[in-house]
């Protein structure tokens, strides 16, 4: 038996009209069970990230202490709709983008530095 013989059914076989061929519902269920383990092992846990991500990034307000994406530290100065202004040292202030921010640190670990 070589590999070909899994896709195609053997001619001989086919002629002899031994065995009927599989089910619908048997053909059907290595998709669909394959297509359920993604969504429950990658598609599922990725959405819940997403989401607390987003709930994370409209819980901000200034004076927040959050670590950028890029490894960035510093303290929210001031919030608009899509850029946020982070103050990473004494009156240095850099522009980011909301998604950039990663994590909300405690208060008081960029003192505590």
């Amino acid at each position: 038996m070589n590999l070909l013989d899994l896709v195609i059914a053997p001619a001989h076989a086919a002629a002899a009209g031994a065995a009927p061929g599989p089910s619908l519902l048997s053909t059907l269920a290595f998709p669909i069970i394959l297509i359920a383990i993604m969504y429950f092992l990658m598609i599922r846990p990725q959405m819940k990230r997403t989401k607390e991500h987003r709930a994370m990034l409209e819980k901000l307000s200034v004076g927040d202490e959050v670590l950028t994406n890029g490894g960035i530290a510093g303290t929210i100065r001031a919030i608009g709709d899509s850029f946020i202004t982070v103050e990473v040292a004494d009156r240095v202030e850099i522009r980011v983008q909301k998604g950039a921010i990663g994590n909300v640190l405690p208060k008081g670990t960029l003192k505590s530095a």
